[in-house]
C-alpha cells in the first residue's frame, strides 16, 4: 500500500474519519518512526494552514498585522532611553526612582514630620522639584495621590477624574520631558476611599472582583494622562490581567505595568500612611497583603502569577526586612525585580542619626544589600539625597 494518500494535507471530519486514518497507517507502518514523525506532520498541517487563515485576516492597511491583548510585551521597558536606563542598568545611581506626593492646590510644599525632607506638593511645586531632580539625574519617578477628605467616597470615584491633581501633573511632566523621565503612578483605592482600605468594601469585607473595574478605570486615567508605568499596590487577584487587558483594548500598547507583587502587612508602612492620609477606619489589610510569616513558595507564587498575567516589573515591599524574599523572586522571574525602601525603613535611619556623612554610609549599606539581594530597581526616599551629596561614591 502507498503511504502517497497521507502526504496530503489531512482533512478530519469527525471521530469516525481520524479511526479509519490511524487503522490504516499504524496497520502499515506502526514500527517505524521515521512515519510517526510523519503523521504528527500531517496533524499539524491543517492547524498550521487555519492559523495563517487567521492571521491573514487580521490583516489591514498592507502589511500591518493588529494584535490584540498581548500579555506579553518585552518592547515596553524598552520603549525609551530613560527606560532602558532604568531597567538595564548595571549601577545603583540609574536604579534609583524617587518618590512624591501629589496634593491639590497651588503653592503648596508641606513637609511630612514622619519622613522628615519628605513634602506634600501641588502640582507647580512638584514640577520644580522634579525638575532639579532630573539635573542631578534621577529621571525615574513614582508618584502618589494625596486626595482631600471632601473628594473621597467608598468607592474612590474621583481618583479616575481627569482634573484631579495626579493626572495634572502626569500630563505637565510628561510635555515637559518626553522620553526622557520615567513616570510610575500610584493605582490604588486607599487614598481616595473614605474608609481607607485598597478596595470596595461590601458586607465589611474587600470585595475583589467588584474592586477591579475601579483599579482599571484608574489606571486607564493614568496612561492617559502619560504615565510609563501602572504601578498596581492593590494586591487584588486578577488586577494584573484585568489592567493589562485595560490598556491593551484601548491601545496603550507601550503602558507598563509595575506590580507590588509580593506585598506584606508589614508595620513599616505607618509613615507612609501619615503622609498619604490612607489609613484604614477599621480593621486592618491582612486579608490581602501577604502575612509577614509566610514562606517563599507564597511569594513566588504571586511573582510568577503577575509575570504570567502581564506585569512589566515586580515588585517586593518591604526590601530591608525580606531581602531573602528578593532574592527568591529574582531567581524564579524574567523581568525586572524592583524593591521598595519604605517610609518606615526611610524614618529609622532618618532618626538614627543627624550627620549626613553616618546617614550617607547606612544609606550606602542597605542600596548595596538591595543589589546583591537581586533588586534592578531601588524605589527610595534617600534617592534625591543620595545623589546630591554623592553618598554612592
Amino acid at each position: 500500500m502507498s503511504c502517497y494518500c497521507l502526504r496530503r494535507p489531512l482533512r478530519v471530519h469527525g471521530l469516525k474519519t481520524l479511526y479509519q486514518y490511524l487503522k490504516i497507517y499504524f496497520a502499515w507502518g506502526r514500527h517505524h518512526w521515521r512515519r510517526l514523525i510523519r503523521w504528527v506532520i500531517l496533524l499539524i498541517r491543517p492547524w498550521k494552514y487555519y492559523r495563517g487563515q487567521h492571521l491573514n485576516s487580521l490583516l489591514s492597511g498592507g502589511n500591518r498585522i493588529e494584535v490584540i491583548n498581548l500579555n506579553i510585551r518585552p518592547r515596553i521597558n524598552r520603549w525609551t532611553i530613560a527606560r532602558r536606563n532604568l531597567n538595564f542598568a548595571t549601577d545603583i545611581k540609574s536604579s534609583l526612582v524617587q518618590p512624591h506626593f501629589v496634593v491639590a492646590g497651588s503653592g503648596v510644599n508641606q513637609p511630612i514630620e514622619s519622613m522628615p525632607g519628605i513634602n506634600r506638593q501641588s502640582v507647580d511645586v512638584l514640577c520644580e522639584t522634579i525638575a532639579g531632580d532630573m539635573a542631578l539625574g534621577i529621571t525615574a519617578h513614582m508618584l502618589f495621590a494625596v486626595v482631600d477628605h471632601h473628594d473621597k467616597d467608598s468607592t474612590a470615584s474621583k481618583a479616575s477624574l481627569p482634573d484631579m491633581p495626579l493626572q495634572q501633573a502626569i500630563t505637565r511632566l510628561r510635555q515637559e520631558y518626553g522620553g526622557e523621565i520615567v513616570i510610575m503612578t500610584d493605582v490604588c483605592l486607599c487614598t481616595a476611599t473614605d474608609h481607607g482600605h485598597c478596595g470596595i468594601v461590601h458586607n465589611h469585607e474587600i470585595d475583589n472582583d467588584l474592586t477591579i473595574p475601579e483599579l482599571c478605570k484608574i489606571a486607564l486615567s493614568h496612561a492617559s494622562a502619560g504615565a510609563d508605568y501602572i504601578s498596581a499596590s492593590d494586591m487584588m487577584d486578577g488586577r494584573v490581567k484585568a489592567i493589562r487587558n485595560t490598556l491593551e483594548e484601548a491601545g496603550f500598547t507601550s503602558t507598563g505595568i509595575l506590580s507590588y507583587s509580593v506585598k506584606y502587612a508589614s508595620a513599616f508602612y505607618g509613615p507612609f500612611r501619615d503622609a498619604a492620609s490612607s489609613s484604614p477606619t477599621f480593621g486592618d489589610r491582612g486579608s490581602h497583603q501577604m502575612d509577614i510569616r509566610s514562606g517563599y513558595d507564597e511569594a513566588i507564587l504571586e511573582a510568577v502569577s503577575d509575570e504570567s498575567e502581564g506585569a512589566d516589573i515586580i515588585m517586593i515591599k518591604p526590601a530591608m526586612t525580606y531581602l531573602d524574599v528578593v532574592r527568591q523572586v529574582a531567581d524564579a522571574v524574567t523581568r525586572p525585580v524592583a524593591v521598595y525602601n519604605v517610609s518606615g525603613e526611610y524614618s529609622m535611619v532618618m532618626a538614627s542619626t543627624s550627620e549626613e556623612q553616618s546617614t550617607a554610609s547606612l544609606v550606602r549599606e542597605i542600596f548595596h544589600s538591595f543589589k546583591r539581594a537581586g533588586a534592578d530597581i531601588i524605589v527610595s526616599y534617600h534617592a534625591r539625597a543620595t545623589i546630591a551629596g554623592n553618598w554612592l561614591d
